[in-house]
């Protein structure tokens, strides 16, 4: 599916967009399944829960990589993992490990991207990010208001005390990209931390405040080329919504959450043939893009919707 995907939609300014799905389910035996939390119900419900990774490039979007969340009250009982297809080998693994896991995965294979991005329940760790700055990925990650980071006045400075005495002039109203209602509107800011760092890389905290309802603010960690632009961080930031727009298209369309199967490799296989289904969809819309602006304007190819990650 990689292969696949990367051969009609390969972009080096493509972004790779981590997040978690849930599917409910009935009884005790599928694998993985238990009370837990589900963002696709929105409070805990009897589910199993898959960690995807999304390749976003401005032809499309779809998913590229998937693995089942196994808890530990799962992994600490091997006979039940036995029964239900789980090896012996498979051990526990957090939400954030699979998801490095996937992204060194792309590395590996040489994935053209430019930027990852991630919501909060990824973003948040700090050894994830460290990780991914030890390999010169640039990134825009959401964090929590209680995240801290390294300034010229602290070592552990909270995110959400740089924003508290910034200018008006400071934020700027930009949208992120369109939604189910139109452009998705917010006031935002950068500020800029650990300064110290090399001449060509930059690390900046973004503050995204709603428009109706200032005292709701986001916060994200972005490390880039020095040169981004706010505008291009804001960009990459607004892509993490593509994730979405893939599972609900999966669903709907690929049935990414319509199977039976109870054993944890039949679960695989049936999310690699709808991601391969989605994937194949994904391309032929691109093609009847591309082919309708040729119809219009053959002089002007379709340039990519995220920044360049060009140094």
């Amino acid at each position: 599916v990689r292969e696949y995907v990367v051969q009609h939609l390969g972009d080096p300014g493509a972004v790779l967009i981590v997040d978690d799905t849930g599917f409910l389910k009935k009884g005790v035996r599928s694998a993985g399944v238990q009370r837990q939390y589900s963002g696709t119900a929105g409070r805990t419900e009897n589910c199993q829960v898959g960690v995807f990774l999304a390749y976003a490039t401005g032809r499309g979007r779809t998913l590229i990589d998937r693995r089942l969340y196994l808890p530990a009250s799962w992994t600490d009982d091997r006979e039940r993992c036995r029964r239900a297809g789980i090896d012996d080998t498979v051990v526990f693994e957090t939400k954030v490990a699979m998801a490095r896991a996937m992204v060194r995965r792309a590395i590996e294979e040489k994935i053209p991207f430019g930027w990852v991005t991630a919501d909060a329940g990824y973003g948040y760790s700090k050894s994830w990010r460290s990780e991914l700055e030890r390999a010169d990925v640039f990134h825009v990650m959401a964090t929590t208001r209680h995240d801290t980071v390294v300034t010229r006045w602290a070592m552990d400075h909270p995110v959400h005390d740089l924003f508290h005495d910034l200018p008006r002039q400071k934020w700027k109203r930009r949208s992120c990209g369109n939604g189910a209602h139109g452009p998705r509107v917010f006031d935002w800011a950068r500020v800029e931390v650990r300064p110290w760092h090399r001449e060509d890389r930059r690390h900046w905290v973004i503050a995204r405040r709603s428009v109706r309802r200032p005292d709701e603010i986001s916060y994200y960690i972005a490390y880039c080329p020095t040169g981004t632009t706010l505008d291009q961080l804001i960009c990459v930031a607004g892509a993490r919504w593509a994730v979405e727009e893939c599972f609900q298209s999966a669903k709907q369309e690929c049935g990414l959450d319509d199977y039976q199967v109870r054993r944890y490799p039949g679960w695989h296989r049936h999310m690699t043939l709808a991601m391969a289904a989605h994937a194949c969809l994904t391309v032929l819309r691109a093609r009847e893009l591309d082919t309708g602006k040729a119809e219009t304007d053959p002089s002007t190819s379709s340039p990519s919707a995220f920044p360049s990650s060009d140094a």
